[in-house]
């Protein structure tokens, strides 16, 4: 017999928020769908492990959509599919809709450069009968998190003849890795007295590259020329070289499915490639936009999103402007009308790590893609603290593709902080929200997504691109 609901029970229903976990609304269909997409991301996270590499893979992916690279005031119609390579660090690409540019544009912008150890100019000494390799970290990371950890050397070289040699050094088959040891509990007194953030000295995080000298007893620096002569049987490398050299140590770690339901996606970078991924997989899906829909996947944001190939450069206003120079379109007209979601991922509340969460204010686990009105520390500081409006039309698209979102805020006020790409989109008079997938463990050598939350993200990319001018 069912139970005939009140009127309070039925008002309640009509003016309360529910949140609910998304396997409770999602249908099998869209279960199998979402297993085929995060398949096709788990390898993409395998081969873009650096930005240069998450660029070639991207590039690679939409040359097989039709994508071909942008010539300036090449002929350009509805339905074309352009890129540009900045660099090969950063990516931008759209597809032309049937509307003028100058009623804007539709912008899915995230980065895919991830906190890593990059080496220093002088990066071999030997010292201890090892060789070794210093370091420098690259973006927020927790220090601690990235000793005894199986490391690979990724990156580019560029010789003294000016050729250049791509490193991947524990990418393939068979290949060794590298580590940078942790203290044994034994020794470790002193060190486990120190504040967490004091107890790894950054300039004692050294990896350590071989152990066995050269055979030549009457040579110096036996442990260093063995690595440096390895290093040169099989990228032609001398030591000079590392002087033109962008070289990193990342993760060794393969994606991979975590949980007894396989629910989750473990590996590293998903900071912020599973944004990154989602974007450009949503516009290759989408179908005849209206408005020109643009993907941009930007470098050097977790460093502030400086130099040439960040947001904060000129790259992408020359892009835009090239295409409106190809369209009879306006740059600034354009911008003004024009709508970016800033693709990023957002702190997903920890059990284990309650109090540093507002509960009601986080994002959890598969209830889907998480807006987020604004991010910065403190009071709102670095935020572009998107609108009344701007919310009120992302969430208009998202209903209306029938994608799964919550709202949160990054953590407690004054907890911590962080920012995005949101106020450099928004610095250029475009519309801006951030939102993104909810991650465990950001900026760790190993971050955990679920799999219903990097689906979501995928669709809610897609819905933006095809949203029409009047929702």
């Amino acid at each position: 017999m069912t139970e005939e609901k009140t009127a309070a029970k039925l008002r309640q229903e009509e003016l309360f928020l529910k949140k609910q976990n998304g396997y409770d609304k999602i249908d099998e269909a869209s279960i199998v769908a979402m297993d085929e997409y995060c398949d096709g991301y788990k390898k993409f996270l395998d081969n873009a492990k650096t930005e240069r590499e998450a660029v070639k893979a991207a590039v690679s992916l939409a040359e097989e959509k039709g994508f071909v690279p942008f010539r300036r005031y090449m002929s350009l119609k509805p339905g074309d599919r352009v890129y540009v390579s900045n660099r090969g660090q950063s990516l931008m690409l759209a597809v032309i809709g049937t509307r003028p540019l100058d009623e804007g544009i539709n912008i899915g912008a995230a980065h895919i450069d991830s906190p890593r150890l990059d080496l220093k100019p002088y990066p071999l000494f030997e010292d201890g009968d090892f060789a070794l390799l210093k370091t420098h970290y690259y973006g927020g990371i927790r220090k601690y998190q990235w000793l005894s950890v199986p490391l690979e050397l990724r990156g580019t070289v560029i010789r003294k003849d000016g050729t250049k040699t791509e490193v991947t050094l524990g990418g393939e088959p068979g290949d060794p890795f590298l580590v940078i040891p942790d203290l044994l509990p034994h020794l470790a007194s002193a060190q486990s007295e120190k504040p967490l953030g004091k107890a790894v000295d950054p300039e004692a995080m050294n990896i350590f590259l071989g152990s066995r000298p050269y055979p030549d007893k009457e040579v110096s620096e036996r442990f260093k020329l063995a690595a440096l002569d390895l290093l040169n049987q099989k990228y032609g490398i001398t030591e000079e070289d590392f002087l033109s050299a962008e070289l990193c140590a990342v993760p060794a770690y393969s994606a991979c499915d975590i949980g007894l339901d396989r629910s989750m996606i473990g590996a590293y970078g998903q900071d912020d490639r599973v944004c990154g991924y989602a974007s450009l997989k949503g516009l290759f899906d989408a179908e005849a936009p209206e408005k020109t829909a643009v993907c941009v996947l930007a470098d050097k944001e977790e460093i502030g999103s400086m130099g040439v190939s960040g947001m904060q450069s000129q790259a992408f206003d020359t892009f835009i402007a090239d295409l409106c120079s190809c369209l009879d379109a306006h740059l600034r007209t354009c911008y003004e009308n024009s709508f970016c979601l800033s693709a990023d991922v957002n702190a997903c509340y920890d059990p284990n790590y309650a109090d540093v969460y507002d509960k009601r204010n986080s994002s959890f686990i598969n209830q889907g893609v998480t807006l987020c009105k604004y991010t910065g520390s403190r009071g709102k500081s670095g935020a572009s603290d998107a609108s009344a409006e701007v919310m009120g039309y992302a969430r208009k698209v998202f209903h209306h593709a029938d994608v799964l979102w919550n709202v949160s805020e990054l953590g407690k006020i004054e907890a911590g902080g962080g920012g995005t790409l949101a106020l450099y989109m928004a610095n250029r008079n475009i519309d801006t929200v951030d939102a993104g997938v909810p991650v465990l463990g950001m900026h760790a050598p190993f971050e955990v997504t679920g799999k219903l939350d990097c689906y979501m993200m995928y669709l809610a990319m897609k819905a933006v691109y095809e949203a029409p001018v009047a929702i």
